[in-house]
């Protein structure tokens, strides 16, 4: 079936309800073998900070709690170490997205209980999770997993921020997420010098598969920081302006 008939069943991690499913201590454990303990805290903390925010969101209470877990914790698989796992011509989220359809159905053999709806579920909320402006008008599922990165990368106050417009449009008052929330998850997986950690496997996609960084934000890492990396000519608006006829 695409969705569990009844909810499931929850544990504590650092305070806060998780679902507590096979699949989703399988994903878990899969994460941590194949990220560095950065990218896996990293995970680990977008999956407890999107808990935490979507129980304040009544629109997003009816999610499939287990597929936005899952999604929100394979979602930077294409930050893997193990190169079996990274493509040399997607983009790195891409990369996640389709390697999370594999651990689900080939790795794990739930193609039998996974319809193409729930497994395209997970592919959308990975492959869409850097992109806000369009992840967060998509099923609720996509919309959770989105808003959880986002609280790890952004904090407290980038949240307020990044989301006011969807709070004023549901009708929801107070703090997504407030600092003691904030502090507990860090304190359970620290953040490990989360910001230093980005922008070096940002600039690394630069400097390895640069195609795959030309259209988004990636590529600001690397006209800043990567020496010899150029945005010129390889923009969205320079090739309509060089190419597209009137």
């Amino acid at each position: 079936m695409s969705s569990s008939t009844s909810p499931p069943k929850m544990r504590l991690l650092a305070g806060i309800p998780i679902p507590d499913t096979p699949l989703i201590s399988s994903s878990i454990a899969y994460a941590k073998k194949y990220l560095s303990p950065l990218a896996y805290n990293h995970i680990m903390r977008s999956l407890l900070f999107g808990l935490l925010v979507s129980s304040k969101l009544p629109f997003l209470q009816s999610r499939d709690l287990e597929t936005h877990a899952i999604a929100a914790i394979l979602h930077d698989l294409g930050w893997s170490h193990d190169p079996s796992l990274i493509s040399a011509d997607k983009r790195f989220e891409v990369d996640g997205a389709n390697e999370a359809r594999r651990f689900i159905i080939e790795i794990e053999g739930r193609g039998d209980e996974w319809d193409e709806q729930r497994l395209q579920l997970v592919w959308d909320a990975i492959a869409l999770h850097t992109t806000p402006s369009i992840a967060l008008h998509k099923q609720k599922e996509v919309v959770a997993t989105c808003m959880g990165i986002g609280a790890d990368l952004l904090g407290p106050e980038g949240v307020k921020l990044q989301y006011s417009d969807l709070m004023a449009s549901e009708g929801v008052e107070g703090e997504l997420l407030s600092w003691d929330e904030w502090e507990r998850v860090n304190e359970a997986f620290p953040r490990l010098k989360m910001k230093e950690g980005l922008r070096e496997i940002m600039c690394g996609l630069c400097r390895t598969k640069p195609s795959t960084t030309w259209d988004n934000f990636v590529g600001g890492y690397g006209e800043r920081f990567v020496e010899g990396y150029t945005l010129e000519g390889k923009r969205v608006i320079d090739l309509l302006e060089n190419f597209m006829q009137d």
